[in-house]
């Protein structure tokens, strides 16, 4: 299934940032909740870890909001992240690139903060749990782990309702069809999980202050501490 979403994410990196304040209706709101969940003063220096970073646009707005913190970027699609070069170019060493699967690592390092928007819900659950044991061992004691996702919802009926007044929105929000059609094609690798089971993973991998910060449909952004 790697492959098969690499080449999706590789298809559609150039039309990837342009729709996404369309295809995602509560944008300002789902960003700027992950944005606050990271535990730290705007000016202090820290280390961030971004799994399928992208082009970056996570990253642009802890960036942004932490002008000290130096920020590496993992994806497994060397179109996205090429995108994220020219986003970040004049940040020089401050931006790290890393072309990799982060589904197969442990991690490299160790961070203050590890942070994901959109990907990790493409994972298999069980491949999910690993991953968040990953993290924890990555993290500094006191550091968050933040995702900003996609999320499946309590029931099929809550799944069904969610996806149909998600799909309402974006098309009254009129993107691009194209844009529309890639966002479409990459779903359907999904592996979306709910919020109760995503919070009981990261209690499992050892983490406190575990909390949903945002919900919005098809998005939630939660997170814990260590």
């Amino acid at each position: 299934m790697a492959d098969s979403l690499k080449r999706a994410f590789d298809l559609g990196a150039d039309t990837y940032d342009r729709g996404r304040r369309r295809l995602i209706p509560c944008f300002d709101e789902f960003y700027r909740a992950a944005v606050e969940q990271i535990p730290f003063a705007p000016e202090t220096d820290f280390e961030v870890l971004d799994l399928g970073a992208g082009t970056g646009m996570l990253s642009a707005f802890i960036a942004f909001s932490f002008p000290r913190a130096r920020i590496t970027l993992v994806d497994l699609s060397d179109e996205m992240l090429e995108k994220a070069r020219e986003r970040f170019g004049p940040g020089g060493e401050r931006f790290q690139f890393v072309a990799r699967d982060y589904a197969d690592m442990p991690f490299d390092g160790q961070y203050d903060a590890i942070v994901s928007a959109l990907s990790i819900h493409h994972l298999p659950d069980e491949t999910k749990r690993a991953v968040i044991r990953n993290v924890f061992a990555a993290l500094r004691k006191g550091g968050a782990f933040i995702n900003a996702d996609q999320v499946r919802g309590e029931t099929d009926g809550i799944e069904r309702r969610d996806h149909e007044t998600w799909l309402k929105r974006v098309r009254e929000l009129a993107p691009p069809e194209q844009d529309l059609r890639h966002a479409l094609e990459r779903m359907k690798y999904d592996c979306t999980a709910t919020v109760d089971a995503q919070l009981g993973w990261l209690r499992e991998a050892g983490f406190g202050e575990v909390a949903l910060a945002y919900r919005n449909l098809i998005f939630a952004v939660y997170s814990g501490r260590k």
